[in-house]
């Protein structure tokens, strides 16, 4: 185990270096001069220079030799990427990865102890990405010296397959220490559970993990792997962290595919209970420094026994940094700083060349991002677009099974990614592989009466969305619960047992939900003129709100016009308008088209009086009072005609 360093000798690291001690955690941070700065006036900061018998001693643990005063510290800067997905490129939406290069080259070049490591799900999401099947990433980390990278679980959505290509082509360990193969009971060959790097003369053990993710893949895809969690991960990583340090490993960096569940902006001292996806015990001399991933969050923890823990939220937000300086003769370490560092602080620099070459390189295979597929008349949040997938995979469905079976729905649990949502204009196939990047094929299932009233009629997980005809409609209220259904799904939601469904036949390998939707656009789908808007009346409304669960809202977005004849709040836009008939609607807030204008920065703003088109949720309000109001949550305006 690593020897602790005691508070005296922190106060006098502190003293040298105008750090914050933090005595509970034998840690130093928010340094503006690390400590090794400090060190730098004595001769030699190398392991194999000493005071004249071939050995460093420091045993009042200065950082300073007793015999021969050099320094006996070495002080590493860690970058860390967790969550990248693919965001390669530059888009409209998104930096891509040219400056950020530029950002880690500069770091390399000030401190030539500088460590860079990957925390998962690298490949999977953007176009580019995508269609080279994560090479073009993989490359690209090669270029920039990564030390390893920890499998997430986006990188097996290709498969096992497109895992082993791309560690034939990284010039890095890929690391898992508890991905196991059914079969044998031994660990994947693909992944190895450490790596040891060596640079002045400190060694650093990186060990990597996946967490408790298992259910975040498509189950046809890991048939033949688990993961092992908890008291069993645990065990081995205690067992590894062992092995490295009699292996005569300085610092130990564990880098976990999971992570805390929120950001936070500061430095913040959590405690055990909220760790947990974390073992507070790898904090008691078989941890150093955590950094994270999955779960998309910014943050820097430290835990009850001192250890830091990192992550950089995900689709490129910015990177992990830590400065920690090691004491190798008395293997003692001291973090300097700890920090997240978003994108604005590197997106000015000039973007590093690799990224064109490797652009370049991989120019015909990725050729297809940029087809122009259509055009899309109007901005479409992420529920609208998905709303249409389930559209999609039903009508897909009717057409090929259709006659043979009884189809009630099709849809499932459908995700869409980051950007999240889709402009007006021109439709690129880019812009869906990104929205949806996930190869799920389309498949035909037979379900139970009660699977399909639990799990996709009545179900209250928010990523499901399905779409029915006649049939679904007439039996959607008179299911019985033995009997047997036929549904149209994506292999995602077909594959995960809890859902009990049943495969008849896939589609085929090749359609995605991505496809079905670049068809779409591609024969003016999403072109809709507002003159050809189908329209929800008043009523209606009020009637689909009265059945929804208390302060519940719909999925689906609505088109409703109106006349304004009450404006209850010029800020947030909160208004009443009225139908011919004289039925009232309340709309709770007003936003223009694109959503993100709120109606006080609107330049022109509808007004009493005026007839508005506009388009929202659903939502049943109940007050604290026990009043109900039926309302639409915060509309998108689409036109006004004036008084």
């Amino acid at each position: 185990m690593r020897k602790k360093i005691t508070g005296f000798i922190l106060a006098v690291v502190a003293l040298l270096s105008g750090c914050v001690i933090d005595g509970n955690a034998g840690n130093v941070e928010g340094s503006e001069i690390s400590v090794s700065e400090h060190f730098a006036s004595y001769s030699s900061s190398d392991p194999s220079e000493n005071g004249g018998d071939g050995t460093h001693v420091d045993t009042d643990n200065n950082g300073f030799c007793d015999d021969c005063g050099a320094s006996v510290t070495v002080t590493f800067d860690f970058f860390a990427l967790n969550d990248l997905h693919g965001k390669f490129a530059d888009t409209d939406s998104q930096p891509g990865v040219d400056e950020l290069s530029t950002y880690l080259k500069n770091a390399k070049t000030e401190n030539e102890n500088t460590v860079l490591l990957s925390s998962g799900d690298m490949w999977q999401g953007s176009a580019e990405s995508n269609l080279t099947k994560g090479k073009l990433l993989t490359e690209w980390m090669n270029e920039m010296d990564f030390v390893s990278m920890t499998l997430g679980n986006h990188e097996y959505d290709w498969g096992e397959t497109y895992l082993e290509e791309n560690r034939a082509l990284a010039e890095f360990p890929f690391l898992a220490i508890n991905v196991f193969n059914r079969a044998t009971n031994e660990r994947v060959e693909y992944c190895a559970p450490s790596v040891t790097i060596e640079k002045s003369g400190v060694k650093i053990g990186v060990i990597g993990a996946i967490g408790d993710c298992y259910s975040s893949i498509s189950a046809d895809k890991v048939g033949d792997v688990f993961f092992k969690t908890d008291r069993e991960l645990t065990a081995l990583v205690k067992a590894e962290s062992q092995r490295l340090r009699d292996e005569g490993a300085d610092l130990i960096v564990y880098s976990l595919h999971d992570g805390y569940g929120s950001s936070r902006s500061s430095i913040t001292n959590v405690s055990d209970g909220e760790l947990t996806y974390y073992d507070i015990g790898l904090s008691e001399g078989y941890v150093d420094l955590v950094f994270e991933g999955h779960t998309h969050q910014r943050y820097v923890l430290r835990d009850s026994k001192g250890v830091y823990h990192l992550q950089n939220g995900g689709d490129n937000d910015g990177i992990s940094h830590a400065e920690v300086t090691v004491n190798y003769v008395n293997d003692t370490s001291v973090v300097n700083k700890a920090e997240f560092i978003s994108t604005d602080e590197y997106t000015s620099l000039d973007g590093d060349p690799v990224v064109e070459t490797l652009l370049e390189k991989y120019e015909e295979q990725i050729s297809l991002a940029g087809k122009v597929l259509g055009y899309n008349g109007k901005y479409r949040t992420g529920n609208e677009l998905r709303q249409l997938i389930a559209d999609l995979y039903y009508k897909t469905g009717m057409k090929r099974w259709g006659e043979t079976y009884d189809l009630v729905l099709g849809g499932g649990f459908i995700s869409v990614r980051s950007p999240y949502d889709l402009a007006a204009g021109e439709v690129v196939y880019g812009d869906l592989q990104s929205l949806f990047p996930f190869d799920n094929e389309l498949v035909l299932c037979s379900v139970s009466g009660s699977n399909l009233k639990r799990k996709f009629f009545e179900t209250t997980n928010a990523n499901y969305f399905i779409s029915y005809g006649d049939h679904g409609a007439a039996v959607k209220n008179n299911i019985e619960l033995d009997k047997t259904y036929y549904i149209v799904t994506d292999s995602y939601t077909s594959t995960y047992a809890p859902n009990g469904l049943t495969e008849i036949e896939r589609y085929d390998t090749t359609t995605f939900a991505r496809d079905l939707l670049a068809a779409y656009v591609q024969t003016g789908g999403l072109t809709e003129s507002k003159e050809n808007i189908n329209f929800t009346s008043i009523p209606d409304i009020l009637a689909i709100g009265k059945v929804l669960a208390d302060n519940g809202q719909t999925k689906e977005e609505y088109f409703v016009k109106g006349k304004i004849v009450q404006l209850n709040n010029g800020t947030w836009g909160n208004l009443t308008i009225e139908d011919e008939e004289g039925n009232r609607l309340y709309i709770f807030g007003l936003y223009d088209e694109t959503g993100s204008v709120r109606y006080d920065a609107m330049g022109e703003k509808p007004a009493l009086g005026d007839t508005i088109v506009l388009k929202g949720p659903i939502k049943k309000y109940v007050a604290v009072s026990g009043a109900v109001t039926v309302e639409i949550m915060n509309g998108r305006l689409f036109s006004v005609e004036s008084a």
